[in-house]
């Protein structure tokens, strides 16, 4: 069950970090564009997952692996921008979100469906 105040902090979090991605995130991972498509908080407000979408990227891995590596150093820059909001900034867990691209590989399935023409069925085929 999430509160006002669990919704308040995932949602500042969703917008903080989505800036410091767009500010900083060249230099920790590339130049892959990356979005946070949500955050989730705990009801103590320790621990946020941060799940990520990273639309149509071949080394979603090694990007992911890059993230985890600059947890620590995201965690520090996010603490900066929210220090005078909350009292304890919780602990980051980054999770791939891969809902875009099951979205288009289902659009890729329907384009793909061929639908016969309906028959006609003559009334002596038709048998009671």
């Amino acid at each position: 069950m999430s509160g006002k105040r669990t919704d308040k902090i995932s949602g500042l979090l969703q917008e903080e970090l989505a800036t410091l991605f767009l500010q900083n995130g060249s230099g920790w991972w590339g130049n892959s564009f990356i979005t946070i498509s949500g955050v989730k908080v705990t009801p103590d407000l320790g621990e946020a997952w941060v799940y990520l979408s990273m639309f149509q990227q071949k080394n979603r891995e090694q990007i992911m692996a890059s993230i985890s590596a600059h947890t620590k150093e995201i965690r520090h820059e996010l603490a900066k921008r929210i220090k005078n909001q909350v009292r304890v900034i919780p602990n980051l867990k980054f999770f791939l979100d891969e809902t875009l691209d099951e979205v288009q590989r289902m659009e890729d399935l329907l384009k793909n469906i061929e639908i016969k023409p309906e028959t006609k069925i003559n009334e002596h085929d038709y048998k009671k």
